[in-house]
């Protein structure tokens, strides 16, 4: 029973060594990144339609508003004249392809990956030098066309600029 009790009380102190040792190297931890950027204050311009892409300059510029103010490193104002940096972005591109067939009829499909491009140029208002000029940017979802190729790609419209306005606040915050 005494080196039960020995084996026992060795392990626990193993075990309380090894959490102390650990305790301090993890108490220091945050989320995010610590970078500092070269601006507070972001304003963002309204976004330019030339991807013949009806509707969308207005759902693009509020997902990318939303994904800015989400993140919580800047400041999204409404006006340039007060703002330290100025994104602009560009729609460039819509299309879709076709990724899988209607099993009934070939020749129809039944889902499309639909895609949306993008230019961004994001620049320093004091100076009027560019942190980047014309990235480019692309997101892709898919689309399912059993209620109809227009009623589906009206409904991932949405998804489509949510996800454009993830990927370009991820260009904004990345160190250039």
């Amino acid at each position: 029973m005494s080196t039960t009790w020995y084996r026992s009380a060795k392990f626990l102190g193993v075990l309380l060594l090894g959490a102390g040792l650990s305790g301090p190297a993890c108490s220091h931890y945050q989320l995010g990144t610590q970078t500092k950027l070269a601006f507070a204050t972001l304003y963002v311009a309204p976004v330019e339609n030339r991807a013949m892409l009806p509707q969308a300059q207005t759902l693009v510029a509020t997902e990318i508003r939303d994904a800015l103010r989400k993140d919580g490193r800047v400041t999204v104002v409404d006006s340039p004249e007060v703002a330290d940096a100025v994104l602009r972005v560009s729609l460039v591109g819509y299309d879709r392809e076709v990724t899988a067939a209607n099993p009934a009829d070939t020749g129809l499909a039944r889902k499309f990956a639909l895609n949306l491009h993008a230019s961004c140029t994001l620049t320093d208002r004091r100076t009027g030098h560019p942190y980047f000029a014309n990235r480019q940017l692309q997101v892709t979802r898919d689309a399912f066309t059993d209620s109809g190729q227009l009623q589906s790609e009206y409904q991932t419209l949405p998804l489509l600029a949510a996800t454009l306005g993830d990927r370009v606040a991820h260009a904004v915050f990345d160190v250039w």
